[in-house]
């Protein structure tokens, strides 16, 4: 799930659903959360209890009470079960209050939650994200290495004046862009400011359906684009004063602003793509000669970076490519798939990921839709990770990964 800021938690309070019995097993059931069903000890839970959820693909400390998963090596992955009606999939940790001699909370407003040493954390709102305090990381240690956060320069600034920063005049002027602004013109240093996240780009992550169960009621017409698994690349333009500009290339979390500055890969893999497919060029003649962009400040290209050596998928290459999943400009905001198609692939050479569908519509339950995630990827033939939705007018998208690929690809130790 992800929060305000469009980070995402592998660990959360959550409430139970529905309960449903699975066949053939007599001593555990399906819970189900939100579009998640996961494998629980029978008359563990009951409709409307709150719980701990942890996802999939994220790793428990080494401690209790998480003990009954060292032959797992901690790690929370997708589990296939056989049945008389077919696969049953568990995707996920439920434990309750009570496995850390915490409390429950039934507020007579209706909200639920759990009280860990006299703090409640609620369903349904941010204080439910349990991460940080459980220490509960990626199931992958390069994951962790490629997706912690990075502070920006005005969390660097809070960090170094940190008694000062906790005083209520200071907190809520860094509650407010021009009062972060402000502080940063008299407690600010260059060298927050130098090697910043570009301010203006918003990070990627898609939100999985499973999390958001009530778009399938939203039944317009969505954009099916291929998911290609690889590694989050972006490329910003943005204007100077007399013609000159900035260019950026990042990963998911870096901003390498310095030719030598430490990537993850062996290679730089993120300047390399920059390279290969001339993006700084043709940035610069979108932004000062292609006049569409006339009133634009900044121009952004997102995408994955993928081939060998990336992911556990190379897609059947030895070599590295990039394809663009989000174009998006300082007026227009993102464009939706097809014109972003039409206008880096076709007319700039830039691939882009492949669409699958312009016209889908969503089935009524999140079972249908991640079967239809599974299927060949446009790439190699192989098997595809999954299928990610965008609406027409490019202002929302989530992502369905299928259950078969999770299977053969992240499971992998």
């Amino acid at each position: 799930m992800l929060n305000k800021n469009g980070t995402r938690e592998l660990c959360y309070v959550v409430k139970i659903d529905e309960i449903h019995p699975i066949p053939d097993r007599d001593r555990v059931e399906c819970a189900v959360v939100g579009g998640w069903t996961i494998m629980v000890r029978k008359d563990q839970f009951k409709p409307g209890d709150p719980a701990i959820y942890f996802e999939i693909d994220s790793k428990v400390p080494e401690t209790e009470p998480f003990e009954f998963l060292a032959q797992k090596k901690y790690k929370i992955k997708t589990q296939r079960y056989k049945t008389p009606e077919g696969p049953f999939f568990s995707q996920g940790l439920l434990m309750s209050a009570e496995d850390f001699g915490w409390g429950k909370i039934f507020n007579p407003d209706g909200y639920i939650g759990i009280v860990e040493n006299g703090k409640t954390h609620f369903v349904n709102d941010e204080s439910r994200f349990l991460t940080a305090a459980l220490g509960v990381t990626y199931a992958e240690a390069s994951d962790n290495q490629r997706k912690a956060a990075s502070a920006d320069k005005y969390k660097k600034m809070a960090q170094r004046h940190g008694k000062l920063f906790r005083h209520q005049p200071f907190r809520w002027l860094m509650k407010r862009t021009w009062g972060k602004k402000l502080l940063f013109i008299f407690f600010g240093k260059k060298r927050d400011k130098k090697s910043s996240w570009p301010s203006w780009v918003t990070k990627t992550d898609e939100e999985r359906v499973q999390n958001m169960p009530w778009i399938l009621n939203d039944k317009d017409f969505w954009i099916a684009t291929e998911k290609i698994d690889g590694s989050s690349t972006t490329f910003t333009i943005k204007r100077k004063p007399f013609s000159n500009y900035d260019f950026f290339v990042c990963s998911r979390n870096v901003c390498f602003d310095k030719p030598d500055k430490k990537c993850y890969y062996e290679t730089n893999i993120y300047t390399e793509m920059a390279e290969k497919y001339h993006i700084e060029e043709k940035m610069k003649n979108m932004l000062f000669k292609d006049d569409r962009f006339a009133d634009c400040e900044w121009i952004t290209i997102q995408g994955e970076t993928y081939g060998a050596g990336v992911q556990k998928r190379d897609y059947s290459t030895k070599e590295h490519g990039f394809m663009a999943f989000n174009f998006i400009d300082s007026k227009r905001g993102r464009w939706n798939s097809i014109d972003m198609k039409s206008y880096l692939e076709y007319s700039n050479g830039i691939p882009c990921v492949p669409i699958l569908k312009k016209d889908y519509i969503l089935p009524d339950t999140v079972e249908e839709l991640l079967e239809y995630a599974t299927g060949e990827s446009k790439l190699d033939s192989g098997m595809r990770e999954g299928i990610v939705f965008r609406s027409h007018d490019g202002t929302r998208s989530f992502k369905a990964v299928s259950n078969e690929y999770l299977i053969k690809y992240q499971n992998k130790n």
